[in-house]
């Protein structure tokens, strides 16, 4: 298992890389939120040699816009992996399954060297999600042991706890493994 952090605006551009072998960057929500950390949260990984990853906050409606804003916003480099982050919003909605993979397909359309990948806690894989589209990888938050999400799927990344800062595992056998799937898109 490798290790990695997520990182929005509410963290440090300084964070911590040692032991870390990904970073994923909140870069995006909706069709107006940009991360203001996000070249300087990003140079920071680069500087350390970790795999790359950002993230979009998807809301319902309006997902072609969506996408292209995102894109617009995360940097454009092979090997680095785009994600959906696919919860509750603050309004106390979310986007319908079909809204999700229809995102998710119109990012792999627009960035088609990138990995896509589907981020969602345990009870929207279990209770919301009725296609188990993923792109090419889940990403699951299930707040236990690392590496032991309570599901079946085939799971990429496990986001284990927020404390103190929203850590994950890799189910890679090394960085080399991981480096090597995400430029295979």
């Amino acid at each position: 298992m490798l290790r990695g952090i997520d990182v929005s605006a509410y963290q440090s551009s300084g964070y911590d890389t040692d032991g870390l072998s990904f970073v994923f960057m909140k870069a995006t929500e909706g069709r107006s939120y940009v991360n203001p950390k996000l070249s300087a949260q990003t140079k920071r990984a680069r500087d350390a040699g970790l795999v790359v990853g950002f993230y979009h906050f998807l809301w319902p409606g309006n997902l072609t816009a969506q996408a292209e804003y995102f894109v617009s916003k995360a940097p454009d480099r092979k090997g680095d992996i785009l994600a959906v982050d696919w919860e509750t919003n603050g309004e106390g909605t979310h986007p319908s399954n079909a809204e999700k993979d229809s995102f998710i397909k119109k990012l792999k359309a627009l960035r088609p060297d990138n990995r896509v990948v589907l981020y969602c806690n345990r009870h929207f894989w279990l209770n919301v999600d009725t296609t188990s589209y993923a792109g090419d990888g889940l990403w699951i938050a299930d707040y236990v042991s690392a590496g032991k999400p309570r599901i079946r799927a085939k799971w990429r990344f496990h986001q284990y706890t927020d404390e103190p800062v929203d850590t994950n595992v890799a189910d890679f056998s090394s960085r080399a493994a991981l480096k090597e799937w995400a430029h295979g898109a």
